[in-house]
């Protein structure tokens, strides 16, 4: 009889929380972000990864290592595990830090567990590898704000998904990019990403997500120039139509064409060639939904990992894009950054959302001055 495999598993509790309130992240806002309305994400996204997991998995020879409570125990047991042994426990219940993550970790590697599967965003990612290094494989249930390291799955049944086929010894483990974004800067519209080292992962193409690539070639501003007439063009059509333009220097550029304040990491909104919204927020942007009838949304891929949604714009909730209509988003991209994002990928949140976008297969993606490209979404979503 083979012994069991050890899994540690850390959720935090409030990764993700100040996304749909338009915080850009969690880190030192927590309080703001409650105040604000914000809701946990995080410990619904690890239990659809777990419950996932248990249906794929056929034998139960498996042990969980976790901490106490919120931290892992109450999702694991909500999963249906019994083999669960507490490792840690944090000092506040209520309000678990980066201290009581490091912490845990300890414990783990020094029980000698074969990986450990978290649920959080960069920031998460980045106090494991700083209490473990390279001494033990990682892998992300993703659930933050800002998510640009090559540790997680696209979303969290894409890590039901992977944490089986590397337990069936199916995937090998090697080194990924662990990046994380200044999250105090990302607030004041600076995009300052470092690369704090190289994690151990698993490797694997389709439900991993790679590391973000940052465009910065100088003709890309001649393309964008093209794409923001195009997109003035397209307003001045649509004088009655709210458009909301996400986040990133391609919406940018299309901002400064319209001669609005645009905010380069938030989501802003336009009627009539006038700002109506800047920086907004989910509850924001459902105002504005219902007062203006017609909508459209402009949002550009995050280069090599392709999410057009669910990865730093979580105020475009699952109930902002339902009213404002899978037809009417406009995606806009320079081919340099087409030619290494093969493909485009969405992680709402939403399980029948996500669907739909898969099975409409692509989206015309505006490339240059009433130029288009074809690009297909990924299509094998567990």
């Amino acid at each position: 009889m083979r012994e069991p495999r050890k899994i540690g598993f850390i959720l935090n509790p409030i990764a993700g929380m100040g996304g749909r309130v338009g915080l850009k992240g969690t880190d030192n806002v927590v309080d703001k972000a409650i105040k604000l309305g914000a809701k946990p994400v995080a410990p619904q996204r690890a239990l659809d990864a777990l419950k996932q997991f248990k249906k794929l998995m056929e034998s139960n020879d498996i042990e969980w290592y976790t901490a106490k409570s919120s931290m892992g125990e109450n999702i694991l047991k909500k999963a249906g595990f019994e083999n669960i042994k507490i490792v840690y426990i944090p000092k506040n219940m209520n309000k678990t830090t980066a201290w009581d993550t490091q912490n845990a970790c300890k414990k783990m590697l020094k029980l000698k567990v074969d990986l450990i599967l978290f649920c959080g965003g960069d920031g998460t990612a980045r106090d494991i590898y700083e209490t473990i290094e390279k001494k033990l494989p990682i892998l992300g249930i993703p659930s933050g704000v800002k998510m640009h390291s090559g540790v997680f799955a696209v979303n969290p049944a894409a890590a039901a998904k992977i944490l089986k086929r590397y337990l069936e010894n199916e995937l090998r483990i090697g080194e990924v990019e662990l990046l994380d974004l200044d999250e105090e800067k990302y607030r004041k519209g600076i995009w300052e990403i470092k690369l704090y080292g190289t994690a151990l992962g698993l490797i694997e193409p389709t439900y991993i997500q790679s590391g973000k690539a940052i465009f910065r070639e100088i003709t890309d501003d001649e393309i964008k120039d093209e794409i923001a007439e195009y997109m003035v063009e397209e307003m001045k059509k649509d004088q009655d139509t709210l458009y909301i333009l996400g986040s990133g220097s391609t919406l940018y550029h299309i901002g400064e064409k319209v001669g609005i304040d645009k905010t380069l990491l938030g989501i802003d909104a336009i009627v009539n060639m006038k700002q109506v919204g800047k920086d907004l927020n989910e509850k924001q942007l459902l105002k504005l939904l219902d007062k203006y009838k017609k909508a459209k949304l402009v949002v550009s891929p995050i280069g090599a990992q392709g999410f057009i949604l669910g990865r730093g714009n979580q105020q475009l909730s699952p109930m902002v894009i339902r009213k404002i209509g899978v037809e009417n988003i406009i995606v806009v991209a320079t081919p340099s950054k087409l030619a290494s994002t093969p493909i485009l990928r969405v992680d709402t949140g939403d399980k029948k959302l996500d669907e739909t976008f898969v099975k409409k297969g692509y989206m015309v993606v505006v490339i240059g001055y009433r130029l288009m490209k074809v690009v297909k979404f990924q299509r094998k979503y567990p």
